[in-house]
């Protein structure tokens, strides 16, 4: 399911021209959360539309090994701006720049949406390692509050996803999905509240007029609110998912010299990559 309606400019690519807004308003992610998605540990990380780097930072301090890749070049700018010495391709998640088994672990904050599942999920169990996973998260705003409710109502509907879980068990690539959610609060003022709302797509995609009056509404809503200079506490829960790769079945070298599927039997065989495989070669 898409956040945006049929007839409007492509959201999915509208970020470019609000990079520093985004970068600004925001929230970054919960370390516990980047520990959950990854591990405590370093390990080799790959991001998939990492945007301008605000769960990327997170990885980085947790000492994993992160390659981070966006599509819009203008985040990756901020990105690497932010992050200088941070690997980074300007890719999709459909196209991922990298060989076969590459990485631990496979991260992606708030873009997951935006992907084809047809092409991306086969990519992604491509450059996973065994035993390897994808981890994704959404940080979404705690609408039962009242106030925030209002707030939501005023800038949009948040990113509304097809179920992840539902997502990955049709792709038959990756194992049962696991979740978690982390609550965490953001401090929003006058000012960070306007880039807030400048950075969402269904703003972002509007005409300057139509973005100045929504900017109008935004604030007459937190003037009223009564915040002032001391600002608000915007709740956020950050949602979490995890989906170990499921085994890839190989031929092994005799079935790749004689084009066979399992030799006689016709069943797949596993190679366990150990060096008994080596036996199978003659070398005479």
């Amino acid at each position: 399911m898409s956040i945006h309606d049929e007839g409007t400019p492509q959201p999915a690519r509208s970020f470019g021209g609000v990079a520093d807004a985004y970068d600004r308003g925001r929230p970054t992610y919960p370390r516990e959360a980047a520990v959950w998605l990854t591990s405590d540990r370093p390990l080799t990380v790959l991001e998939l539309g990492a945007g301008t780097g605000k769960l990327t930072a997170q990885l980085v301090d947790l000492g994993h090994d992160v390659h981070a890749t966006e599509p819009d070049p203008a985040m990756l700018a901020v990105l690497s701006k932010r992050l200088p010495d941070v690997r980074v391709s300007q890719a999709t998640a459909e196209e991922i720049p990298a060989g076969d088994s590459s990485y631990d672990v496979v991260v992606s904050a708030q873009a997951f949406h935006w992907f084809d599942p047809d092409k991306a999920l086969p990519e992604i169990a491509r450059v996973l390692r065994p035993r390897g996973h994808l981890s994704l998260v959404w940080n979404q705003r705690d609408e039962r509050i009242p106030w925030v409710k209002r707030l939501g109502r005023l800038i949009g509907s948040q990113d509304q996803l097809r179920d992840p879980a539902e997502v990955l068990g049709r792709s038959a690539l990756f194992g049962e999905v696991d979740q978690e959610s982390f609550r965490f609060w953001q401090l929003v003022d006058r000012h960070s509240i306007q880039d807030l709302v400048r950075s969402r797509s269904a703003v972002a995609t509007l005409s300057a007029p139509e973005q100045e009056a929504k900017m109008a509404e935004v604030l007459a809503f937190y003037d009223d609110f009564g915040r002032g200079m001391d600002g608000m506490q915007l709740p956020y829960t950050a949602s979490c998912f995890r989906a170990e790769v499921l085994d890839r079945v190989t031929p092994t070298l005799t079935d790749r010299s004689t084009g066979s599927e399992g030799g006689a039997t016709g069943e797949n065989v596993v190679s366990d990559g150990s060096s008994t495989d080596m036996l199978l070669i003659d070398f005479r």
